[in-house]
């Protein structure tokens, strides 16, 4: 069988519109998804593939985006195994943290092992929001801290925080995939003390957390932060990332707002974390 791949330019290119948009693409045939310089390269099979689906699709995006799309018609392959073969490869933080899938076992000597197998090229550590998280944990003292990982995708942030002594770890994502292969990377991981829920910040109740992170985007944590400060413990820190340079302005201010202390930020590629604390 013949494949499409549907090459889908997105405007602004973030995580959480690329993440949405492939699982809305899923639930109309579409089979595997690559993260692109400019957006997503999808791919369906032949008989399945419909311009008209996408264009009602794209028209009913319920994300604040610009979308354009190409396509073209290629040979048929093994679209996991392509996927993990060559695009999923390792990939190591500051030395100590290595993130790899089931199809590699790499050698060397890591402080954390991490294993995500993905439905979606997303949330692995590549995306640079995930890695500029990824590396905040690697700094932080999380020993026995309460910790809350909003928009958690794969869960590799939930599951990093665990491994570095973490606990007990909430992970929360409003999308069904997200939400079921976070579960799935949990096990895989063998770790027992993270909850995996499906939602938004309506879950949050009377739980309290020493550390939030929230890898989103910049109006969904401007209109959560205040969600996020009122179960935020006093000396918490609320990491965020999802968002570039030039809104850190707007999404410092929104902190100061809500009784946060802005403290730092660190870049990649202008895409930003920034640190607060309460």
């Amino acid at each position: 069988m013949k494949y499409v791949e549907v090459n889908l330019i997105c405007n602004p290119d973030s995580e959480i519109i690329t993440d949405v948009l492939a699982a809305q693409l899923s639930d109309i045939g579409f089979e595997s998804f690559v993260k692109s310089n400019t957006g997503l390269l999808a791919y369906v099979p032949e008989p399945t593939f419909s311009t008209e689906k996408i264009d009602t699709l794209l028209q009913n995006f319920f994300l604040d985006a610009e979308i354009g799309y190409s396509f073209k018609t290629i040979e048929d392959r093994n679209w996991n195994e392509e996927w993990e073969k060559h695009y999923f490869q390792p990939i190591v933080f500051e030395n100590k943290c290595i993130i790899h899938s089931s199809f590699h076992q790499p050698g060397g000597d890591y402080n954390y092992r991490i294993l995500i197998d993905p439905k979606m090229a997303f949330g692995t550590g590549h995306h640079q929001t995930t890695g500029l998280i990824l590396k905040e944990i690697l700094s932080m003292d999380l020993q026995n801290k309460s910790v809350l990982d909003m928009g958690c995708g794969t869960a590799v942030l939930a599951i990093l925080a665990s491994m570095c002594g973490a606990d007990p770890i909430i992970a929360i994502d409003i999308d069904e995939w997200a939400y079921q292969n976070a579960l799935e990377n949990v096990h895989l991981n063998r770790i027992n003390n993270i909850s995996v829920l499906c939602g938004d910040s309506g879950l949050l109740g009377n739980d309290m957390f020493d550390v939030i992170f929230a890898n989103i985007n910049r109006n969904i944590l401007l209109q959560d932060i205040p969600a996020y400060t009122k179960v935020l413990n006093p000396g918490g820190k609320l990491v965020m990332s999802g968002f570039y340079r030039e809104d850190i302005p707007v999404i410092h201010e929104k902190c100061v707002q809500y009784g946060l202390t802005y403290r730092d930020f660190s870049e990649m590629e202008n895409w930003v974390a920034v640190v607060c604390e309460k």
